[in-house]
């Protein structure tokens, strides 16, 4: 199957997408499977949403687009985005079909808690967990910064509007001692940090992304990349107050470090619209977890099957929670 399309055919065929999907699908595709779900037919398009181009969510869904094509024969475009809560909202608006997100920004979607306040999101369920997402405080060797203390009254990159990169922020400052206002935020994305930190703009940036993310692999290319390290307290500390955190590690060698570097992470995971079918998502699930040795990417090596349901704190899709059922039996 071709490479998977993306600039202005993905526009058209995210915008076919959000037709079907608002008519129940005009064209039924025969999804294989048990023959449940509802008799709900396929939609013609299958939109994945990821992330910036230049973090980790980008290049996998493009993988996992290929893959999905190939074993449904459904045409399935991976469309860049602003990420985690961004695509939560976005598939509540018909926006996609599937998207990548943090396992707490699902959290506090389904809730309606932090960044949705009052807008709870009860018709998109999980698909399963992929790998898990670290957060990176990343700088450079020249700006002085070496523990998260260093950063009051730095110029910090918190974020894109809209991701759960600014609530991980916002919750590491909190447990050291420091809020928003103690620093000057900048909402940028991946790109735009990198950018900014390469030309002297800003000091320092949050990056939640499994590692190795392009972005800090870009900047490594021109200047000596630092990631700050959080205090085995402080992670234990983060952890009891918010459970949905993992201790983690940036090992020695990536981005050109000569240490492994202490830090907490979150985890990735796939959700879908509840009203795709019980066998169209069991299909794309059992696609996803038993070709990822067609994804070529390094956090292809966690997705697997047997640790799919973890840390999940949202409902399984039925077709998702089937394929789970069968394999882990």
């Amino acid at each position: 199957m071709a490479n998977k399309k993306f600039g202005l055919f993905a526009a058209i065929a995210l915008a076919g997408s959000v037709l079907l999907a608002g008519c129940g699908g005009d064209s039924a595709t025969d999804s294989g499977g048990s023959g449940e779900g509802g008799g709900a037919e396929n939609p013609e398009f299958l939109s994945i949403l990821t992330g910036g181009t230049t973090g980790t969510y980008y290049p996998l869904g493009g993988a996992m687009a290929t893959i999905i094509e190939n074993e449904t024969g459904i045409d399935t475009t991976a469309e860049s985005s602003q990420a985690s809560a961004a695509n939560m909202t976005a598939l509540a608006d018909d926006a996609g079909q599937i998207a990548f997100v943090q396992t707490d920004t699902a959290f506090y979607a389904a809730e309606g808690s932090n960044m949705f306040e009052g807008e709870v999101i009860d018709t998109v369920s999980a698909i399963g967990a992929l790998y898990p997402e670290t957060i990176q405080l990343v700088t450079t060797a020249n700006s002085g910064i070496a523990a998260f203390e260093d950063l009051k009254g730095k110029k910090v990159s918190v974020g894109a509007p809209g991701s759960g990169t600014y609530i991980n922020a916002e919750q590491l400052l909190e447990i050291h001692g420091m809020t928003m206002e103690d620093v000057e935020a900048q909402n940028l994305d991946f790109a735009e940090s990198q950018e900014s930190l390469q030309a002297g703009q800003i000091d320092a940036a949050f990056i939640t992304a499994g590692t190795p993310t392009g972005a800090v692999e870009s900047l490594g290319a021109t200047t000596d990349v630092v990631i700050v390290p959080v205090a085995e307290d402080k992670a234990t500390e983060l952890i009891e107050k918010y459970p949905y955190y993992a201790k983690d590690t940036v090992p020695s060698g990536t981005y050109g470090l000569t240490e492994d570097v202490p830090t907490v992470s979150v985890l990735a995971m796939l959700v879908a619209q509840n009203d795709l079918s019980e066998d169209l998502v069991y299909d794309i699930t059992k696609a996803i977890y038993e070709n990822t040795d067609q994804i070529q990417h390094a956090k292809a090596e966690f997705i697997k099957a047997e640790t799919a349901l973890d840390g999940i704190g949202i409902d399984i899709h039925p077709g998702a929670q089937k394929y789970f059922d069968e394999v882990n039996q």
